[in-house]
């Protein structure tokens, strides 16, 4: 799928995709990439692969529901993009999300920490924008070892991301482990790091409730680049989906497609 992408500066991009329906090419593109998002590259065959993320689904409330599934659109676009996934995207103790980054990927030698926000349209002034900030604010404090009251900040994000990688059917080259092994152990020592010194992707997906609408896409696009720059970052990826398929998207996973 074909983002409409909005060049900022050198540093800055926003790729902003549509999904009013899930299209025969979305489809194709997740049979061939739900095995190695999900798992790796492990002998799993996809149909098993799909009742593994049901089951996954299974009992989680909305909100974590709709995180998890755009969790996976994020990462099947940015695969799409040629970006290299450094991570499972399951925790490896348990079938649930994981802790830390939502997704650690790399381009040739270029790693980017990765993280999604998500919500439906019925929330009160909910935005592309106030999403994409939020995921922003929230890698800088995870980073920046300020979030360590939360949940999700009492675990070492770059242990995490560390042990991912080191999972053998993700394929991670030695000097991307060995990079977040320094940063995971200065992370334990009290050194913690800026935000600016790193390359992020931070994301939003909106689902919408009913009628396919472009105006969350038509929005952040005609944002004024002063927003985008006040996000300071080495190089700066925003993605923006807006998704009308989560129905779609389970009853493909329950073989409702075929």
């Amino acid at each position: 799928m074909i983002p409409e992408l909005k060049h900022i500066s050198s540093e800055l991009e926003l790729y902003v995709y549509d999904l009013p329906t899930l299209c025969l090419d979305t489809i194709n593109l997740i049979n061939k990439s739900l095995v190695e998002i999900c798992e790796g590259e492990s002998d799993t065959s996809l149909n098993a692969a799909k009742l593994t993320f049901l089951d996954f689904l299974r009992n989680k409330d909305e909100t974590t529901k709709i995180g998890a599934v755009s969790e996976f659109f994020i990462h099947l676009f940015l695969r799409e993009l040629g970006y290299k996934q450094e991570f499972l995207f399951y925790n490896l103790e348990e079938r649930s999300i994981k802790k830390g980054f939502d997704g650690y990927f790399s381009q040739g030698d270029t790693q980017f920490i990765v993280e999604s926000k998500s919500g439906f349209e019925s929330t009160k002034n909910i935005s592309h924008k106030a999403k994409i900030k939020e995921a922003y604010r929230d890698i800088a404090s995870t980073i920046g070892g300020t979030s360590k009251k939360s949940a999700k900040g009492q675990n070492n994000p770059w242990r995490n991301a560390y042990n991912h990688a080191s999972h053998i059917d993700v394929g991670t080259n030695k000097s991307i482990r060995k990079n977040l092994k320094e940063l995971s152990d200065l992370f334990d020592q009290g050194t913690y790091q800026n935000i600016e010194n790193f390359n992020v992707i931070p994301c939003s997906t909106i689902f919408l409730d009913d009628e396919w609408s472009a105006h969350f896409s038509e929005s952040i696009l005609a944002e004024e680049d002063a927003f985008f720059l006040a996000l300071r970052a080495k190089t700066l990826k925003i993605v923006c989906i807006t998704n009308k398929t989560i129905s779609a998207f389970i009853d493909y996973l329950e073989g409702r497609d075929e």
